[in-house]
């Protein structure tokens, strides 16, 4: 196929385009940040013109924000295997979470990278645009821990009093802070003993069944 066919069907295809976009977004930003990356690199990650960029996004930032907002949405829809079975008991259904997020460790030697965090760490003091988007997609994974920690707290007898929202936070903190010193440290075993060390502390909320 030529290169001038190749540029018609994918202005045919516009939703195809923005995704290429992302796709070619996510994969730079996670490698090298926001700031690092350019406009000129994510045009030839994705095979496109800057033409083609500013046809489908103002900036560089709104592409950022876009790409937060579908990671959030890629990552919402893996841990949905978790509770998506409402006949699972919630304690197994927070397990099975942690299992998921465990085996993100073991898809490849690669270091365990999530474009929320990243993109808090270097945007949030600077980008009030980018601190509420990361803040909406970390507000989304601590209200669904939140909501399996609450049920199985009715339907398990606990071992003491914990709020489930705070206890949420807890591990979602433990689970961002773990990516990122298993990534400086090259490390994604230390990343399976935290989540473990988690499951561990969950259980112990509750008393044995």
């Amino acid at each position: 196929m030529s290169k001038k066919a190749t540029s018609t069907k994918r202005e045919r295809d516009p939703a195809a385009t923005r995704q290429r976009l992302i796709d070619a977004t996510v994969r730079l930003m996670l490698q090298q940040g926001f700031s690092a990356t350019s406009v000129d690199q994510i045009c030839k990650e994705a095979g496109m013109t800057k033409g083609g960029f500013f046809h489908h996004f103002e900036n560089k930032e709104a592409l950022g924000l876009a790409a937060i907002d579908w990671w959030g949405r890629m990552g919402t829809a893996l841990y949905e295997e978790a509770w998506k079975d409402d006949s699972i008991d919630p304690l197994a259904q927070l397990h099975r979470l942690l299992e998921i997020m465990s085996g993100f460790t073991r898809r490849s030697e690669d270091a365990v990278v999530c474009m929320v965090g990243m993109m808090s760490q270097e945007m949030s003091a600077t980008s009030p645009a980018f601190q509420a988007a990361c803040a909406k997609e970390l507000d989304l994974w601590t209200e669904n821990a939140a909501k399996l920690l609450a049920a199985a707290k009715k339907k398990h007898k606990t071992r003491t009093k914990f709020d489930p929202v705070k206890v949420a936070w807890f591990l979602n903190s433990l689970w961002q802070g773990s990516m990122l010193i298993g990534k400086t440290c090259r490390s994604q075993e230390l990343i399976r003993h935290n989540l473990k060390l988690a499951r561990d502390y969950v259980d112990g909320l509750f008393e044995a069944r």
